[in-house]
């Protein structure tokens, strides 16, 4: 009886890798990375999303306040407006000129933010 062959694992070698930088999604991969750059970018970020959470939180504010005016002041369901009542008009309509000057506000925010980074990145 012949013996079973052996096993034998086979491997290829690892391409020598040089130590990457760490670039936190700003640059392509292998780009050279100013670390300049990274910081700005880092700051960029956390200003972007602090003015998201501060327009989120202004214009939950605003709709909680609007919301509980219409339901706590029996008065306004007692105006008419065009047959209407205008606490329906209010919940109809009242929303989207608020939803419309918090997004022009961001917008101008945001724009304002990347206009400022730029500006710094450029500086060097």
């Amino acid at each position: 009886m012949t013996e079973a062959p052996k096993r034998v694992r086979v491997t290829a070698d690892l391409p020598t890798r040089r130590p990457a930088t760490f670039t936190r999604g700003i640059a392509l991969p292998g780009a050279p990375v100013d670390e300049a750059d990274a910081v700005y970018a880092r700051a960029l970020m956390r200003s972007q999303l602090r003015l998201a959470l501060g327009t989120v939180a202004g214009f939950v504010l605003v709709v909680v306040a609007l919301t509980l005016a219409i339901a706590l002041i029996p008065e306004i369901g007692q105006v008419l407006v065009w047959g209407l009542p205008l606490s329906w008009l209010l919940q109809a309509y009242a929303f989207y000129p608020i939803i419309v000057v918090f997004a022009v506000l961001y917008v101008r925010t945001a724009a304002r933010n990347e206009r400022r980074y730029r500006a710094l990145r450029d500086r060097e």
